[in-house]
C-alpha cells in the first residue's frame, strides 16, 4: 500500500507539474462493533478493535504498572458498554474524559485504545511551486514547503474536506480556490481533491496544489484516472 501511494503521488506531480499529496486510507464513519483487551505480558496488553465490515485493527498497549485479569475485564466492559455502535467521529472529548475518569489510574489505557492513529500523508513535487511566479515569492514558497514537510496543516485540511464532503457527488472531486482553502498558507493557491474508496468505509484523499490559474481540466482528468486506478487495485471484487 505505502509503495503504491508513494508512486501515485510522484506520477501525479510529474503529470501535472504541481505539488501533490495523498493520504493513506482511514476508517470513515464506521461504527465500532467490539473492543477486546487481552494480557500479553505483565506490562503489555493487546487491544483489538473491530469496526463495521469486520475490519480489525490491533496494537500493543504498554502498561506503567501490571494489570490483573479482573481489571482487564472491567475495562473491557466499560469500553464496550460506552462505545459500541458509535463511529470514531462520534467519540468526543467529553466522552473520552468521562471514560478516563471511570478508568481511574488506568486512564492511559483508554487513551491508547481510542486515540485516532496519525494520518499517513505522502507528498511530491513541492518544488514545482517555484515554476509559478505568483507562488515563487520567498515567503509564500517557504510557507508552502513547510506545510508539505510538517504535514500537520495538510492533515487538518484533509479532515475538514472529509467531514464536509461537498463537491461533485459522482467523482468525489472538490475544488478550493484562494480564500476558499481552509489552510492559511494556501490562500494564494488552488487546491483540488478527490476521495478514493477502498470499500468497507476505508477512504483516502488525493490532492493537487497549484496556482489559481492551474489547468483545471488536466488536473481533474488526472485525479479521475488515479482515483479509478486506486479503486480498481484495492477494492474487493
Amino acid at each position: 500500500m505505502e509503495k503504491v501511494l508513494k508512486q501515485v503521488v510522484k506520477v501525479l506531480a510529474s503529470n501535472t507539474n504541481y505539488a501533490t499529496m495523498i493520504t493513506g486510507p482511514t476508517y470513515h464513519r464506521n461504527k465500532l462493533k467490539f473492543i477486546q483487551l487481552s494480557k500479553v505480558s505483565e506490562r503489555q496488553l493487546l487491544a483489538v478493535v473491530v469496526v463495521e465490515g469486520n475490519i480489525v485493527k490491533n496494537h500493543i498497549v504498554d502498561l506503567e504498572v501490571p494489570m490483573d485479569e479482573e481489571t482487564i475485564l472491567k475495562l473491557n466492559l466499560l469500553l464496550n458498554t460506552q462505545l459500541n455502535g458509535l463511529t470514531i467521529e462520534e467519540i468526543n472529548l467529553a466522552m473520552i474524559s468521562k471514560l478516563k475518569e471511570q478508568a481511574g489510574s488506568y486512564s492511559a489505557v483508554i487513551s491508547s485504545v481510542i486515540d485516532e492513529e496519525e494520518m499517513q500523508i505522502y507528498t511530491s513535487g513541492a518544488t514545482n511551486i517555484f515554476k509559478y511566479p505568483e507562488l515563487a515569492d520567498k515567503t509564500k514558497a517557504s510557507e508552502l514547503i513547510s506545510a508539505f514537510e510538517e504535514k500537520q496543516a495538510l492533515a487538518e485540511f484533509v479532515k475538514d474536506t472529509m467531514e464536509n464532503e461537498q463537491g461533485d457527488p459522482g467523482t468525489g472531486i472538490q475544488v478550493y480556490i484562494g480564500d476558499e482553502s481552509p489552510v492559511k498558507t494556501m490562500k494564494d493557491c488552488s487546491v483540488v481533491t478527490a476521495t478514493y474508496d477502498l470499500g468497507e468505509g476505508m477512504q483516502g484523499t488525493i490532492g493537487i496544489i497549484g496556482p489559481k490559474r492551474m489547468d483545471y481540466e488536466n488536473v481533474v482528468d488526472n485525479l479521475k484516472t488515479l482515483k479509478n486506478q486506486l479503486d480498481h487495485i484495492f477494492k474487493k471484487t
